[in-house]
């Protein structure tokens, strides 16, 4: 019986040593036949893997005789290989996949919420680097999102990074943007001034927009969605790059970048420097800027990772603002009135310049095998604003600024003391400053309770300090500017007293030139501003939660967050202070201030309590299917420029919290040559504050909407086909309906920030503007040869209203489509191909076609206007860029 059993034993040992063995093989793309180096090999099921070298080759040691192989690539359509038998399994080919962007996360995993971080689905589209490098061009990083459902991008013609993105109908401050899962929308007003951003081009690894709940943990304004830009870390290996880019209008761009690869002791560098410059699209739309970006990363062990990167992108930019299509008719469709000459030499009177660099340290600590810690410490720094007129602005009979005419008004200024309403009148530029410090810390625990249940928990703490106020960027002749201020009371209601000038003036002798760099360290006396000086601090702070079940066909989630915002304004300008009470201010007049008045720079204090929760679930039966719906309640704090009313340090009665609630569901198909998702959703938010900006009779008007409901209710399609080797179809579409309901309270002020009406307002059934609530779109890629392949983009957008806030009866703008086309050569160099020289060129428009993408005003026609596609040509906005061209050449070794 003993010899029995132990040639079973020897049986069992000997069938054990034949199963283990080799595999090996090759992964290559699957577009353009080249090896893909460090390509992920694992055995399904195992922690067994290895990853290919510089030739795409792997060779993998297993335990078993046949399994499934995973083979994953980032930007690649992840593949399933089957064995049967150890050995050689042939060359691997992977697909690209534009929806792929999970690998190139390299640090914050914890603190980076992308959609494949949860199991249960979200509607997403992802852009990877190379679709980013490739059709970005001139064109802001916003732009790489428009062949995706729900998106609308318009503004392009006010110049460079001046564009307006909206999701699912929602503008740029009710999208939440995050930069490496760090928060980047104004901590004031949730807006987004893109040329702040327009190196994101240049040191982004892929960008992920998540429509609707998004699976960010955060206590953000995600309403219409989530967008989050990945940055690159320290490169693990070797290499650099360089690239010049040309385009029409003159533009030029030249980019060159550096890695150092990770040592041997775990160190690492990454750099990058841009220069771009160009004439603009339309007249009078210079631009400059640069871009740099320093990232340091250091791996003293498997269980700690640590990433520093300061990057910037300091800029100016001349503006484009909108105008009465009559204008352009008259003018052309380039035509730009914010801009003139001076003895012959080109100024303009509206120029944004900012530089705003942004830091963070990134700690990711895997504690154990069932936790890890993410830790990111942020920092940004703003220094810049934007120029306009002050005082008595002379237009030529072309509508173009007269320089001429206004240095020959203020040279006849007596003593060349010019003011506004005050000495000897006359015209200055002035720039208008937005500097703060922002500093703010994320932190993120993850701990996998069992093999299906995963928990997360962490923090998020914010402080902001801003500070607003106008200064003289150009005297244009006078010697000095004074004016008058008009105090007020904040005993008495915070209103006015005494007349504009009684008590309190300022003279100003200094003028700031407008530039990026400069602004950063210029310092700005306070008896130097004029129009207006305020400050605030915002401090926040946030914990949050997330518990998901998932197994291979079910998954759940719960996610949670609490915050409170701390707000108070500052106003040294509209009221007294210590120094003018006593009578020792520089800008005291002399004249006695009324008895009883006490300081009041500080406004009150402001609390704010809000809370989100979200929760879904999803089901796959099987690989190719899968189901999902989620919910979601937000409980949102009112910006700060929202909570004080008309500019003052008076607290705004109209104002609460925001309520949204969400609901989504979707379907998802995928197989190897066809994947495709559909989406519905129901977006309900109340208690809201629209804004919106117009021009008229040339002073700038804005118009806030309080206590506004918008119900979002639509369908989402996407779907891409790979019928054949190297050919790739996608196509997209989203059907809208967006509408305001109920009432508001509507106030118009003016650029100044003085009240010019306040009225209730009908605005049930009103349609909400500035995106198109129906678009869609077609495109193409096809590889002709392993060098050579063409691509195309055709967009449809329809159902598309003036951008004019909370109105009930708004105007349709007529529908356009668009066609962009572009050519791609690649070029592999070295003995080892592992150099490549790349050339792409890009036509945006290419059937040139003439269309409205924004109108400001909603005038109806009436018998005897003058039309233009319908729409009355009193009516102010923008036209779309015309046919635009760009052509880059790139070295990668």
């Amino acid at each position: 019986m003993r010899k029995i059993y132990l040639a079973f034993v020897a049986i069992f040992v000997s069938a054990m040593a034949f199963s283990q063995g080799t595999i090996t093989g090759t992964v290559v793309d699957g577009e353009l036949g080249g090896p893909l180096p460090g390509a992920s090999v694992v055995v399904k099921g195992t922690s067994i893997g290895t990853s290919t070298d510089f030739d795409g080759n792997f060779t993998l040691e297993v335990d078993q005789a046949s399994g499934t192989l995973v083979v994953s690539y980032i930007g690649f359509v992840k593949q399933n290989v089957s064995f049967s038998t150890t050995g050689n399994v042939g060359t691997i080919s992977l697909q690209p996949d534009a929806e792929e962007l999970e690998g190139v996360v390299v640090v914050g995993t914890g603190i980076i919420d992308l959609a494949a971080d949860r199991k249960t689905p979200i509607a997403v589209s992802s852009i990877p680097i190379k679709t980013i490098q490739e059709k970005i061009g001139t064109q802001d990083v916003t732009m790489t999102l428009v062949n995706t459902p729900s998106v609308y991008v318009s503004g392009q013609a006010g110049g460079f990074g001046d564009t307006n993105m909206r999701v699912r109908g929602f503008d740029q401050d009710n999208t939440a943007f995050l930069l490496n899962g760090q928060p980047i929308n104004g901590m004031e007003d949730g807006l987004m001034y893109w040329s702040n951003w327009s190196g994101l081009n240049d040191i982004a690894s892929g960008v992920q927009i998540q429509r609707g709940l998004g699976s960010s943990k955060l206590a953000i304004s995600s309403v219409g969605g989530t967008v989050n830009f990945v940055t690159k870390a320290t490169e693990m290996n070797e290499g650099g790059f360089g690239y010049a880019t040309v385009a029409n209008n003159n533009y030029i761009k030249t980019s060159a970048g550096y890695n150092t690869g990770v040592s041997d002791k775990g160190w690492g560098l990454s750099v990058m420097l841009s220069h771009w410059q160009g004439d603009g699209y339309n007249e009078g739309m210079f631009g400059e800027g640069q871009t740099y970006f320093i990232s340091v990363g250091y791996r003293p062990s498997d269980s700690h990772n640590f990433n520093f990167l300061i990057t910037g992108a300091p800029q100016f930019h001349d503006q484009n603002f909108t105008k009465p299509i009559s204008d352009y008719l008259e003018y052309g469709m380039r035509y730009n009135n914010n801009w003139g000459t001076y003895n012959g030499q080109y100024l303009t009177e509206r120029r944004n310049f900012y530089h705003k660099p942004v830091a963070n340290l990134n700690w990711d600590w895997t504690i154990d095998d069932t936790s890890s810690l993410s830790t990111v410490l942020y920092a940004s720094w703003g220094n810049g604003g934007g120029t306009g007129d002050r005082g008595n602005r002379i237009r030529t009979e072309d509508g173009y600024i007269d320089y001429d005419a206004i240095y020959a008004f203020n040279n006849s200024v007596p003593n060349g003391a010019g003011g506004y309403f005050a000495a000897g009148g006359g015209y200055v530029t002035r720039a208008s400053m937005n500097l703060h410090n922002w500093y703010g810390l994320i932190s993120n625990f993850e701990k996998q309770l069992s093999d299906n249940l995963s928990w997360n928990v962490g923090f998020d703490l914010r402080t902001y300090y801003g500070k607003h106020f106008r200064v003289v960027s150009d005297f244009h002749g006078l010697n000095s500017w004074q004016e008058n201020i008009r105090l007020r009371d904040q005993n008495n209601d915070h209103q006015t007293y005494g007349t504009f000038g009684t008590y309190k003036q300022v003279i100003a002798t200094e003028s700031f030139r407008p530039s990026g760099w400069e602004a950063a360290f210029n310092s700005y006396p306070e008896d130097q501003k004029i129009a207006y000086s305020n400050d605030e601090r915002i401090s926040y702070g946030g914990l949050f939660t997330q518990l998901e079940y998932a197994t291979d066909q079910f998954s759940a989630f719960f996610q949670g967050s609490i915050s409170n915002q701390y707000h108070q304004r500052f106003d040294p300008y509209q009221y007294a202070d210590q120094s003018l009470i006593d009578g020792t201010s520089s800008q005291w007049t002399g004249e006695p201030l009324p008895a009883g008045i006490e300081p009041g720079v500080d406004s009150e204090k402001v609390n704010n309590f809000g809370y989100n929760a979200k929760a879904g679930f999803s089901y796959s039966p099987t690989e190719q299917h899968s189901f999902y719906f989620n919910t979601g309640y937000y409980n949102r704090q009112p910006y700060h420029d929202n909570i004080y009313l008309n500019f003052t340090n008076q607290i705004n009665p109209l104002t609460e919290n925001e309520k949204i609630f969400g609901l989504e569901a979707g379907y998802g198909y995928s197989s190897s040559i066809f994947s495709g998702n559909v989406n519905l959703y129901r977006t309900s938010w109340k208690d809201r504050v629209v804004t919106s900006s117009d021009v008229v009779d040339d002073v700038v008007t804005y118009t806030s909407n309080f206590g506004a409901e918008q119900l979002h209710t639509g369908i989402e399609l996407d779907a891409k086909v790979r019928p054949v080797s190297g050919l790739s179809l996608n196509a997209f579409a989203s059907i809208g309906d967006w509408q305001y309901k109920g009432e508001t309270v509507t106030q118009v002020t003016d650029e100044e920030r003085n009240v010019i009406s306040t009225e209730n307002q009908d605005i049930d059934g009103g349609k909400v503007g500035g995106a198109a609530q129906l678009s869609g779109g077609l495109g193409f890629s096809y590889r002709i040869t392993n060098m050579f392949s063409i691509d195309s983009d055709f967009r449809y957008y329809d159902n598309l209203y003036a951008d004019v806030g909370a109105i009930k009866e708004n105007l349709e703008l007529p529908s356009f489509s668009l066609l962009d086309a572009g050519v791609t050569f690649n070029l592999p160099l070295g003995i080892d191909k592992t150099k490549n020289l790349k050339i792409r060129a890009n036509m945006n428009n290419v059937l040139d076609k003439e269309y409205i993408s924004r109108l400001t005003t909603a005038n109806f026609a009436e018998a005897g206007d003058e039309l233009y596609e319908g729409i009355a040509v009193s009516n102010q906005g923008y036209f779309g860029l015309g046919r635009t061209w760009n052509v880059t050449l790139r070295y990668d070794f």
